[in-house]
């Protein structure tokens, strides 16, 4: 699910499960011991990349819908695991966006240092809102983090999904790459990050996201609550259940 290459301080994760790497309980939950088995390997930093022409396409909501609750009771925990493991990663994490980075997987690459994404036809955007689920209070602060603070507002409740380019505009992405340049670039930005004194990088990129871990300290285990009874809620399953029908078949 999680393919793996190392490079002196630099390790790179692929996202490699099914065509789309869509987020399934079983994929989130090797999502976190990779990034422990990269940083007790002795890697600096790392890159996270996807398979083909897809990042992630987001949560693999046809296996939500069919799962049913005992499929939500464990995947909820499991998505707020490895977006916790990604986005409090102690270790410098380039994002490197092979193409569409939908929903969750817009978030994973969000929770990023430094994020790339290929020019082309790949899509980036969080329509978690068009599909009908409301947003984890750890998803929406990540892209609370991330993104241009004018857009925000724009970029939740449009539901849209946008170019690179257009991710670039609203702060989804640092830069956009030819697809042909985006991992050694992205190899180059880890590199340049692995340079730097572990110790000291891990404290600021602490103190940066410090906000973050304090609202879900103050609020997580409320809204984590609430979050699971909404994403069982008759209204969200079946405008969920509706979306898969529309788009999915």
């Amino acid at each position: 699910m999680i393919e793996r290459t190392d490079d002196g301080p630099v390790t790179t994760l692929r996202l490699a499960h099914g065509k789309a790497s869509a987020l399934d309980l079983e994929l989130l939950e090797a999502i976190p011991p990779a990034l422990e088995e990269a940083q007790a390997s002795g890697a600096r930093a790392l890159v996270l990349t996807g398979t083909g022409s897809i990042f992630s396409a987001g949560v693999d909501l046809k296996r939500l819908v069919e799962g049913g609750d005992a499929y939500l009771d464990a995947f909820m925990p499991a998505l707020s695991r490895a977006l916790e493991a990604l986005f409090f990663l102690p270790l410098p994490l380039v994002g490197a966006a092979n193409g569409h980075a939908i929903a969750g997987g817009c978030i994973m690459l969000e929770s990023c240092d430094v994020r790339l994404a290929a020019a082309g036809r790949g899509r980036i955007g969080v329509p978690e809102l068009a599909v009908g689920v409301p947003f984890p209070l750890l998803a929406l602060e990540i892209v609370r983090f991330a993104a241009a603070p004018h857009r925000i507002q724009e970029i939740l409740f449009s539901g849209a999904v946008y170019t690179p380019e257009e991710g670039l505009e609203r702060g989804l992405v640092d830069e956009v790459l030819d697809a042909d340049s985006l991992e050694e670039t992205a190899a180059a930005r880890a590199h340049a990050l692995a340079a730097f004194p572990a110790d000291a990088f891990a404290f600021n990129k602490a103190q940066l996201r410090r906000p973050v871990r304090a609202a879900l300290d103050a609020h997580g285990a409320a809204d984590a609550r609430r979050i699971q009874e909404l994403w069982a809620s008759p209204p969200v399953r079946g405008a969920v259940e509706a979306y898969v029908a529309r788009q999915l078949g």
